[in-house]
């Protein structure tokens, strides 16, 4: 007579907690040891098996049939909670077979997480196409953008083109009913807070990324950080709106800009909007001209209906500073709302030629309808209404709840959920249902799944979070990813069908691209935390592929050190834009590329001609083949416009000719291949009088991007900006204040006071100026207005000879804030090296034969002598300060007031007082430090610092000249004192 051995009994007794469904054993042979299932149990709960399970895995059940010789291992979901390769998973297979041992030879074992096969989650991506599960892939194209932008001179044929994605960064500032005030949803802590760090990643870098591959993205809250906004419609009835030819008005409703708007209302159901019928050849035309408040760059957002018949390729002409711009839209998508278009450079004031958008009926498609609503113009202010309040915040500070509201989206995504009385619960339960429209049927917002929504085939969507955490080591918290493998109602597929475990691919790819590139670049032992399932509404709303990651914690100052630094925002942003793209490949079966890298050693001279010569060098992916440049696209501006749309070259060099006398050009380089764009070069400028023999170099040494300073003790940790306040890449975005409270003892309280970290909010109104990498457009200003022609070049290409100073009367170096930066770890110092010093050797060695050749050298910067003096023990740099740029050094804290003054006793000319920036501001950077610099071996002051009298400067002129100042050129706030400096400079040289 057979036996049969009830588990359920041990099971119980091991794992109190345990589901105990099927754990029966089914004719157990009375020679089969029963205890090797009591051991394994035991080892796992007590964690001393001999072999790698997942941590905090638990034992739900084993089911062992004899009769069929198969042994079904069910883990609890933990176990799925790493990535599963078909490596790790062969060995769980092996380890675990060989620990059952010999009694269980021939039996097929089985290992299940979430009742799940464990190879099963691994991701399409890693497997071969012959493995692919077909259940997770859509059955759909899916394709077609709504906006075509055709005036770029290439097409990313595989990449994202055609794609549409919808990202969104976090929290914003809400209305907290209860508290009746406006906050943020996070606390303010180490100078930033959580609802402005993910904007840091998304706005400069990832959503750039995507759109460079080709993608469309959709982002439910305000992207354009431009305070200032203008709207131009045909229900204003002003001189701004223009019609020509027959437009009538539309059938529904439309657009109606308001001074407030109230919680119930929605403004795409307060206007009109116009339509014509399309035609082969030019009929009708609106014309849409703003009155711009003033220079800068503004986003353009277009709205129009859609009808039954709308046409597909409606051409919206942008006119701009940097010229024209045209853009097919297919307004059978995307209607009742505000459409992206793009951000482009205008001028203050009303110009229908550099400053307008033109709506044309010009269409390939006969018999179909135009629509036309209003054109938006920058993000500007908040002005939806709570309780009586307006926020008092740009719109890109306000959480989506709010921009979705003035996007026309219907109540029932933003305020109807909650009765209008809960605003932090509209706002994250908004952000999913947001894709879910743009979608539409069968994919629409889940409490009406058969809304038709705007038919904008989404392919997927991400939420991009900071978690909370803290560790006292020196660890990061790391990257978690949540994805859901169920919706609201428990269903494991897509209304199409598709399973939802392509969620648990998309999240794993992304999550495994950013550990590795930021372990390869920034920490070696950078934290990748779970590969979480879980039931978050931003994780399981969306009716598309999905991913919800928490990249760090913002409550972790190791963290924060990483989340101010631009480079680390780059690189991983760059792995979530490859983690999608990739994803997509396997979802859609096409090939990939991944865009390039920016190009470097960017260079620009005269030839003998007087033509313009271009020139730099591509940069390599050694981590991602696919990323290698094929092509080059040029960018050129004339004097303080925008930038044009760009000229392709397959060459590593271009010859701009048909140079015109006093106009300046700027150039930047960005390297292309067919999965998209990288991004662009630094700007070099070049400006030419009639006569070429007084000609010099600008040199851009800036290159530094960092966060602030820290310190890091048992008693004291936190950023001291007073010391230094870091470069921003372009703009800070986190910024939120200063930190107050160093102090690591000091718990959470509450938001407003939230121990350790907590920071003040007098810079989060504004976005805090950084590196422009522009800045030679300034200093060739300075010598344009003064007689003087010049190039410029980027301080590599003099490092390795491409450019020879010698050839040049003048050489002018941007040094800024340049100056060595150590990183976050020590240990990622030793293995990856610190970054940003200013003299290197070679670029050392140039100056020195630039010198011994009589040329004249000017240096301008914060960390001049910080950097040359501020190691004792390096004689020899020191002895090279003094010999060659004739210099000692006084004091890193020269001046706060920035007040610099010329005087009788020197030789230089004398002119009026003038202020460099020593304050945060949104216009130029700013100097928290400048140093003093004095004379030694023939030199003699030439400036001083008004606060105190000490050496601003120093001069010299004998075979050679060299100018030194302990404050950066470009930061004098003033472009005519600027302009007058500079006369100085040449006067002194000789020129």
């Amino acid at each position: 007579m057979k036996k049969t051995f009830i588990i359920l009994v041990t099971l119980f007794y091991l794992f109190p907690g345990c589901s105990t469904s099927s754990t029966t054993t089914e004719e157990k042979e009375p020679n089969k040891p029963n205890y090797t299932v009591d051991r394994f149990a035991a080892g796992l709960k007590t964690n001393t098996l001999p072999f790698y399970l997942p941590p905090n895995t638990k034992l739900d059940t084993i089911q062992i049939s004899d009769r069929n010789k198969t042994v079904v291992i069910n883990f609890s979901k933990e176990f799925s909670y790493i990535p599963l390769r078909a490596d790790n998973v062969k060995k769980f297979y092996d380890d675990i077979k060989q620990y059952f041992g010999g009694a269980y030879d021939g039996y097929d074992f089985t290992l299940r997480s979430m009742n799940i096969e464990i190879s099963e989650l691994i991701p399409n991506f890693y497997r071969s196409k012959s493995d692919y599960d077909e259940k997770r892939i859509s059955k759909s194209s899916n394709k077609g953008n709504v906006v075509n932008n055709i005036s770029k001179p290439y097409k990313p044929e595989l990449g994202l083109n055609d794609r549409n994605i919808v990202l969104w960064h976090s929290h914003g500032w809400y209305y907290n009913n209860e508290l009746k005030r406006w906050e943020w949803q996070r606390p303010r802590l180490f100078q930033a807070v959580e609802d402005r760090i993910p904007m840091s990643f998304t706005l400069p870098y990832l959503i750039p990324m995507l759109e460079n591959a080709g993608a469309n993205v959709f982002v439910p809250r305000e992207r354009d950080t431009q305070i200032n906004e203008v709207v131009v419609d045909n229900d204003k009835n002003d001189a701004s709106y223009t019609e020509r030819g027959t437009w009538t008005l539309g059938k529904t409703s439309g657009f109606k800009l308001t001074s407030s708007i109230l919680t119930v209302q929605n403004p795409f159901k307060l206007g009109t909007y116009r339509q014509t019928n399309t035609s082969s050849d030019e009929t009708a035309t609106i014309t849409y001209k703003p009155q711009i408040p003033e220079d800068g760059y503004y986003a353009v957002y277009i709205s129009y209906a859609i009808e039954s018949n709308s046409a597909s390729d409606v051409e919206y002409t942008v006119n701009h500073s940097g010229g024209k711009t045209i853009f097919k839209v297919d307004q059978s998508k995307g209607g009742g709302t505000w459409m992206y278009l793009g951000t482009f450079k205008f001028k203050k004031g009303s110009n229908s030629i550099e400053g307008s958008v033109v709506v044309s009926n010009k269409s390939r498609e006969s018999g179909k309808i135009v629509t036309s609503d209003a054109v938006r113009f920058g993000g500007g202010w908040g002005i939806i209404e709570r309780e009586g309040q307006l926020s008092g915040r740009p719109k890109f500070l306000e959480g989506s709840r709010y921009w979705l509201q003035y996007a026309g989206m219907p109540d029932t995504l933003i305020w109807d959920m909650n009765k209008g009385e809960n605003d932090y619960n509209d706002d994250y339960q908004s952000r999913g249902e947001y894709a879910n429209y743009l979608k539409g049927a069968p994919y629409g917002p889940n409490r009406e799944r058969d809304n038709q929504g705007l038919n904008i085939p989404i392919d997927l969507s991400m939420a991009f979070h900071t978690d909370a955490g803290i560790t006292y080591t020196d660890t990061v918290v790391g990257s978690l990813s949540i994805y859901s493998i169920t919706d609201f109602d428990r269903k494991k597929n897509f209304p199409d069908g598709v399973s939802r475990l392509a969620n648990r691919d998309l999240a794993d790819i992304v999550q495994t691209e950013v550990v590795n590139d930021v372990r390869n670049g920034f920490d070696p032992i950078w934290t990748r935390r779970d590969l979480r399932e879980a039931q978050y509404s931003e994780s399981s709303r969306p009716n598309m592929p999905d991913l919800l990651l928490e990249l760090l914690s913002h409550q972790n100052f190791l963290d924060m050190r990483y989340v101010y630094d631009p480079q680390f925002r780059f690189t991983v942003s760059r792995a979530i834009y490859k983690g999608m793209l990739k994803f997509l490949s396997s979802q859609y079966d096409f090939e990939y590329v991944v865009q390039p890298l920016p190009v470097d050693h960017f260079s620009t001279e005269f030839n003998t001609a007087g033509q313009i010569l271009l020139k730099w060098h591509p940069v390599l992916d050694k981590s991602e083949p696919t990323a290698a440049p094929e092509k080059y696209i040029v960018y050129t501006r004339m004097d303080d416009n925008g930038f044009d749309n760009g000229t392709i070259t397959s060459d590593t060099f271009l010859v701009v000719n048909n140079i015109k006398s006093d106009v300046i050009y700027s150039f930047k380089v960005a390297s292309i291949n067919k999965g998209g764009e990288g991004f662009p070069s630094e700007i070099l400028s070049v400006g030419r009088t009639e006569n070429l023999n007084r000609q010099a170099i600008v040199v851009n040494a800036f290159d530094r991007v960092s966060g602030p300073g820290w310190v890091n003790d048992s008693s004291f940790s936190g950023f001291v900006s007073r010391l230094d306040a870091g470069v921003p890449d372009k703009y800070d975005y986190p910024l939120t204040g200063m930190q107050y409270d160093y102090n690591l003892k000091s718990d959470f309280i509450t938001n407003d006071a939230p121990g350790h970290g907590a920071s003040t909010a007098e810079f989060e109104n504004r976005l805090i100026a950084g590196n422009s990498f522009d800045f030679p457009y300034i200093h060739g200003k300075a010598l344009l207005s003064n007689g003087v022609s010049f190039v410029s070049s980027s301080d590599e290409s003099i490092e390795d000879g491409q450019i020879t100073l010698n050839n040049y009367k003048m050489a002018d170096i941007i040094c800024g804030k340049e100056k060595e930066t150590l990183r976050q770890k020590e240990t990622s110092t030793v293995l990856y090296g610190s970054r940003f010093k200013l003299f290197t050797e070679p670029l050392k060695q140039k100056i020195n034969s630039y010198t011994s050749s009589g040329g004249n050298l000017l240096l301008t910067g914060a960390f001049i002598g910080t950097e040359l003096f501020n190691n004792p023990r390096d004689t020899n740099t020191i002895k090279w300060a003094n010999d060659v740029l004739k210099i000692k050094y006084g004091t890193p804290y020269a001046s706060i007031t920035g007040r610099v003054e010329s005087f009788s006793g020197s030789k230089f000319r004398r002119f009026t007082d003038f202020y460099f920036n020593t304050t945060l501001s949104e216009k130029i950077y700013f100097t928290e430090n400048a140093d003093e610099i004095t004379p030694i071996n023939g030199s003699s002051t030439i400036l001083r610092y008004k606060d105190n009298q000490f050496s601003a400067g120093t001069g010299f002129k004998d075979k050679y000249g060299v100018i030194v100042l302990g404050f950066p050129f470009e930061i004098i706030t003033e472009p005519t004192m600027q302009n007058n400096l500079m006369k100085g400079i040449v006067e002194y040289f000789g020129l």
